[in-house]
């Protein structure tokens, strides 16, 4: 989440110098990365494997730091990667104390380890607050700069970063609830030594640990642009100084925009509340009003047939395969046989002058001593 996926991201940002001299660049930039976040996104709305919902969220993520770096710069969406980091890391940790606990990673299968597992659910309830862009927590300073910087240059963009938001915060409170909330709805646990128990517990110090420790930062590290200064850090500006950090940090509040993005957040917690939670909404009753976009989520648009149907079949199978099954048979086969067949021939006809018998061979010496006679009479 916080290296090899985020590589693109990197390699935008220490390219930027050649993207800001054309608009359209960075316009397209911003463009697919907003729709990148939103697309993800809604893949996560619906994913019950928790893993499946963090690798969809990460996607969207990255979309969002892609847009951040489209509309705001190097400080935006660098600011945003570094945030990302913490928060998840400390959400794929989490899933792996939950599995080590349960031995799934099926959200459907698990329920009520706030009581059983209460490091792992504080931890993993930070990051979700995080992500989701809660006051103060990180992700909502540097979700705050990217809103920012589209609502000034693109309003379709700030739209659809502001859709995103309220679907980051409804999927990861909708694992939240799912995983912690409720009861136990799993079947009999294993112990991992052949035997089975029932009993849940918390993860082990070396796991909680270092949960604990990315907890804090996904706290507190977004507080170092408070005052403006992580992008002149950079070296390449940010966002609006201010006077002193308690400025920063509490008067954020007073403006119109961080609030309306902590109200969506808020709307997609409660969402989340009220359908995996409280229960006021059935989920099924939910989904069959959304019946269409419910499948079309769940298929992920339908991209793997499409890949494996025109991809694989189409391209790889019936055009550059097949290519090659003709190529390997006419040309690389057609060589081999070729000298095969060539040799057989030749051998053939040389096999024609063998007959065994003394009379052609008699005729054969005659022949050839003529023939050198000839050879040496006209020489001569």
């Amino acid at each position: 989440a916080a290296t090899m996926v985020a590589a693109g991201v990197f390699l935008v940002a220490r390219l930027f110098p050649l993207f800001e001299h054309c608009q359209v660049a960075l316009t397209t930039v911003a463009v697919i990365g907003g729709f990148t976040a939103i697309f993800a996104a809604s893949m996560g709305l619906v994913m019950t494997d928790i893993k499946r919902v963090l690798a969809y969220s990460t996607i969207s993520q990255l979309g969002y730091m892609m847009l951040g770096l489209g509309v705001g710069g190097i400080a935006v969406g660098i600011f945003h990667l570094f945030n990302h980091a913490f928060f998840k890391a400390l959400l794929f940790l989490g899933a792996g104390s939950v599995n080590h606990a349960t031995g799934t990673f099926d959200m459907t299968e698990m329920g009520g380890l706030r009581k059983k597992m209460p490091w792992t659910y504080i931890t993993f309830l930070i990051a979700s607050l995080s992500i989701a862009g809660i006051w103060p927590l990180s992700g909502f300073w540097s979700k705050d700069e990217i809103l920012a910087y589209s609502f000034a240059n693109n309003q379709i963009l700030f739209y659809l970063a502001m859709i995103t938001v309220f679907m980051t915060a409804f999927y990861m409170f909708r694992a939240v609830f799912l995983t912690f909330g409720g009861e136990y709805r799993g079947g009999v646990i294993s112990n991992h030594t052949g035997h089975e128990s029932r009993k849940l517990h918390e993860s082990p110090a070396v796991m909680v640990i270092p949960m604990v420790v990315l907890a804090v930062f996904s706290v507190m590290s977004g507080w170092l642009n408070v005052t403006g200064s992580f992008g002149h850090f950079l070296g390449h500006g940010g966002h609006v100084e201010v006077n002193s950090f308690a400025e920063g940090f509490f008067g954020v509040l007073a403006h119109p925009l961080p609030l309306i993005s902590l109200a969506v957040a808020g709307l997609g917690v409660f969402l989340a509340y009220a359908m995996y939670s409280a229960k006021w909404l059935p989920v099924e009753a939910v989904v069959r009003i959304f019946r269409p976009f419910y499948v079309l989520f769940s298929r992920k648009y339908w991209f793997d047939e499409l890949y494996e149907r025109v991809i694989v079949v189409r391209v790889l199978v019936d055009g550059i395969f097949r290519a090659l099954s003709i190529f390997d048979s006419r040309v690389v086969d057609g060589a081999v046989d070729g000298v095969a067949d060539g040799t057989a021939g030749a051998g053939g006809m040389m096999r024609k002058v063998q007959t065994g018998q003394l009379q052609a061979y008699g005729m054969a010496i005659a022949a050839g001593v003529v023939a050198i006679a000839v050879c040496f009479y006209l020489v001569a």
